[in-house]
């Protein structure tokens, strides 16, 4: 989870919210896009560090077999 990801996340949360509460429904509507890339940003960050994870293991279990 980066700084920035949980920024953006913020910024379209607040953006969607003012959309609502002043009825600019283009507004709204950027604030959950925004929300929404952020969160998947956040996704395929945790996911390529999962994978880096089990490649690190794997290589780590080949090594203690030589």
């Amino acid at each position: 989870m980066s700084l920035e990801n949980k920024l953006e996340q913020a910024t379209g949360a607040i953006k969607e919210g003012f959309g609502k509460v002043t009825g600019d429904s283009k507004t709204e509507a950027e604030g959950v896009v925004e929300k929404t890339v952020a969160k998947a940003k956040e996704v395929v960050e945790d996911a390529k560090g999962a994978v880096e994870g089990a490649v690190e293991g794997l290589k780590n279990s080949f090594k203690k077999e030589d």
